[in-house]
């Protein structure tokens, strides 16, 4: 009796442990097919739109073997990228420029609207340039023919721009004028005549209106923008496809340079006889002195500044690395324009009692800027620039009616300046070169000191 006990026990418990078992598996399934490995093909769609979101080139596009599915050989991957990329720029794969199918658009003519360098990867394989200038010559000043804009084809986060018939990279030339807020392409073995036909087309919300100059065997496309942007480029089928991004969604440090003065501004000015000085094109024969000059100064350490904060992971706009003058209310635009982190103006001083001498920084007292603003950075730079020179601190001033950048900037800004014109002997210091990589030195310890400290 007790036998027959135990095994209508041992078949009942095993009856109920197979039931677990079997509930347990169960549930390991659901639990399977919802986790994150049973929906990894939807992740494709999502790069799909996170490519056409972003625009950020063919990179974002994930070519990993989805689980369950197999892998993808790099052939197959390479056809998928470019796939996802003719569909997010709203082009078939044999689309090329005022082809049959693009049918009759409505057009815009007469170029109006209502609106470092960095390698940038094309769909062969090959790379295109897109360079930095600072200033152009300004769309007052040019003579060219209107483009033709498609305002009705918008339904892409490109702008399509037609290019003539076995154009290649090396045909192309993209130029930034971020100071002009200005797009040039460059198109050699192009005409105006095939602009004159063929329309600029896809996203154009940021173009305000654009030209077609000759130039150089070719063309210049010049387009004047809304902003401050930068540029990602498809070469595909006879078009390139132009992007347009706001600094901050490419770069997380930005800092906006201001060498002050330039072109017919020379701002303070000494007689210095240290006959090393550079300016010398500018001496005063009868006296054996020479002029020496802020704008350069500023220009100078500006230009060594550059050559440290390349090495760095910052990015950097400059108001001027020539001797331009770029006018006050451009200067200020570039710094909220980017939305920098920091803006900072190069300056030299000028006292009435020659025997003054020392730096000095100034910043706008006007508005508080929670937690790290102009007076910090005030603060920071004079104390640098004063460590790296070793020389002698004259203290913080707010900005006067004459500091019109620093007073309409809405990031922290300030002025370092880093010496007084007036004194001889600092003059003299000015005027060499080892000096004025001294102070780029302390500008550029300032700013890596600013990052540390807000990181």
């Amino acid at each position: 009796m007790l036998t027959g006990v135990k095994m209508r026990f041992s078949v009942m418990t095993k009856a109920a442990i197979g039931s677990v078992l079997y509930s347990m598996a169960a549930m390991g399934l659901i639990y399977y097919l919802s986790s994150d490995k049973a929906v990894t093909i939807s992740n494709v769609a999502q790069d799909e739109v996170a490519y056409e979101g972003s625009a950020r080139g063919r990179d974002s596009v994930s070519t990993e073997a989805v689980p369950g599915v197999g892998s993808v050989s790099d052939k197959e991957a390479e056809r998928e990228i470019d796939t996802i990329s003719a569909k997010a720029l709203g082009t078939e794969s044999d689309s090329g420029s005022g082809g049959e199918n693009e049918g009759k658009p409505d057009t815009v003519s007469g170029g109006d609207l209502k609106e470092d360098e960095q390698v940038k990867q094309v769909n062969d394989g090959s790379q295109m340039t897109v360079t930095e200038e600072l200033s152009g010559e300004g769309f007052q000043e040019a003579e060219g023919a209107g483009l033709i804009f498609d305002v009705e084809n918008a339904g892409t986060s490109y702008m399509r721009v037609p290019l003539p018939e076995k154009c290649k990279v090396d045909d192309l030339a993209i130029e930034n004028y971020y100071m002009n807020q200005e797009l040039c392409i460059l198109v050699r073995g192009a005409g105006p005549d095939f602009y004159a036909i063929n329309a600029i087309s896809g996203n154009l919300d940021s173009v305000e209106k654009g030209i077609c100059e000759p130039y150089e065997g070719g063309v210049k496309l010049r387009f004047s923008v809304s902003g401050i942007f930068e540029y990602h480029t498809i070469l595909e089928n006879n078009d390139l496809y132009v992007s347009f991004l706001s600094p901050r969604e490419i770069y997380d440090k930005i800092v906006v340079i201001d060498p002050s003065c330039g072109g017919s501004n020379k701002g303070n000015l000494s007689k210095n006889s240290n006959k090393e000085n550079s300016n010398k094109e500018n001496s005063d024969k009868e006296s054996g002195e020479t002029e020496l000059a802020e704008k350069d100064i500023n220009l100078r350490i500006a230009q060594k500044l550059k050559e440290k904060l390349d090495k760095t992971d910052i990015k950097v706009y400059y108001t001027r690395m020539d001797d331009a003058n770029p006018a006050e209310e451009d200067r200020a635009g570039l710094a909220n324009g980017t939305k920098a982190d920091m803006y900072i103006r190069i300056q030299v001083d000028a006292k009435d009692d020659s025997s003054v001498y020392g730096a000095t920084a100034v910043y706008n007292d006007d508005y508080f800027i929670p937690g790290f603003g102009n007076v910090e950075l005030a603060d920071v730079l004079e104390r640098e620039v004063v460590t790296s020179i070793k020389g002698k601190a004259l203290g913080l001033e707010p900005a006067g009616e004459q500091d019109y950048a620093i007073r309409n900037i809405t990031i922290p800004a300030a002025a370092v300046k880093v010496g007084c014109i007036t004194n001889r002997q600092e003059a003299g210091l000015l005027s060499r070169e080892e000096y004025q990589d001294k102070i780029a030195e302390g500008i550029c310890n300032a700013i890596l000191k600013v990052y540390e400290n807000i990181d």
